[in-house]
């Protein structure tokens, strides 16, 4: 028995939804079919899209579009069932039924679709899912693409039906009939004009971007579910925090983030993950040097200091100016 979802609870931006299908894809992953219960268009997005997911037991969680871009009248998402769930995946999987009506925030892309001669997509597990509307689009296109797909067994690996169609430019590597994936024989050497894609645990992504080290700046893609291991860690010093709209000064306590701060001075603000990996609250910064402990910029884009992740990263100088 599910709690029912308030919409006008629920953060500016929310909307209310229906679960109007639920599939199972593979062994723990679980895909859901949402329709607005208005009975209205759904927002429009494109591949790399993904949402989050306001529950009604408080947890909001971030999903990857896994549809059709084209198709108005519905989105789709894919959940694994977490071994160690707090508490959205498992309410996901054990609480909601078909026809029962969920909040919905978003979309945002920060993995879109790059445009380039050739394109290899690298995905791990439930870390397909952004890569399939990507893949369907090049395909339609008749673009050049290679998939390779891993996972722990076959019957773990969602959607692999779907993908049958596109026939040889998909390799299925499951670990325990192949061992790990071929990132040597993959990335060892870069190839002019592709660019590479990819999703899946955090071990692949840092096994992929070291291998692809060597490749061209921008060539590389990466999208993460969980926060890169130690990009939360550092020195929790207080700090100063200007909002130059609001006309406020606060202060950040060590034991405290700028959003907690910005929050409980009444300034309203979106975010979602709390971890630096959604996007959410990304924030511009106008003065000052951030102390960026997010795992979505690139090192190119942190460097720049011109925007920060408010849920998570802190300040190197004892002031910020921020567009709030």
């Amino acid at each position: 028995m599910t709690l029912p979802l308030d919409p006008s609870a629920a953060a500016e931006g929310t909307f209310a939804a229906t679960i109007s299908a639920l599939t199972a894809e593979a062994e723990g992953v679980r895909s859901m079919v949402l329709t607005r219960t208005d009975g209205g268009p759904m927002p429009v997005w494109q591949p790399g899209a993904h949402i989050d997911l306001v529950l009604a037991n408080g947890i909001e969680r971030q999903y990857s579009l896994c549809g059709d871009p084209a198709d108005r009248s519905a989105w789709r998402v894919a959940v694994l069932r977490e071994p160690e769930s707090r508490g959205g995946s498992s309410y996901l999987h054990d609480e909601i039924e078909a026809g029962e009506m969920i909040g919905v925030r978003g979309p945002r892309n920060e993995f879109p679709l790059d445009r380039a001669d050739r394109h290899l997509f690298i995905a791990g597990g439930i870390g397909i899912t952004p890569l399939l509307p990507m893949i369907a689009e090049l395909h339609a296109a008749g673009a050049e693409w290679r998939l390779v797909y891993g996972g722990r067994r076959r019957g773990s690996m969602a959607f692999l039906g779907e993908l049958e169609r596109y026939g040889d430019r998909v390799t299925i590597w499951p670990e325990d009939e192949r061992g790990l994936i071929d990132l040597p024989g993959l990335l060892a050497e870069p190839v002019t004009g592709t660019h590479v894609y990819c999703c899946g645990p955090g071990v692949l992504i840092d096994a992929v971007e070291a291998q692809s080290a060597a490749w061209p700046h921008g060539t590389l893609h990466v999208e993460r579910f969980r926060p890169k291991d130690g990009a939360l860690s550092g020195p929790t010093t207080s700090f100063e925090v200007v909002l130059e709209t609001s006309g406020l000064t606060l202060t950040v306590g060590a034991d405290q983030s700028v959003a907690d701060v910005v929050e409980a001075a009444g300034v309203d603000i979106l975010t979602s993950c709390r971890e630096g990996t959604c996007g959410t609250c990304e924030t511009t910064v106008i003065e000052g040097i951030p102390d960026h402990r997010d795992s979505l910029l690139t090192e190119a884009e942190q460097a720049e200091n011109d925007v920060m992740m408010i849920c998570c990263s802190r300040s190197k100088s004892p002031r910020l100016v921020l567009d709030l």
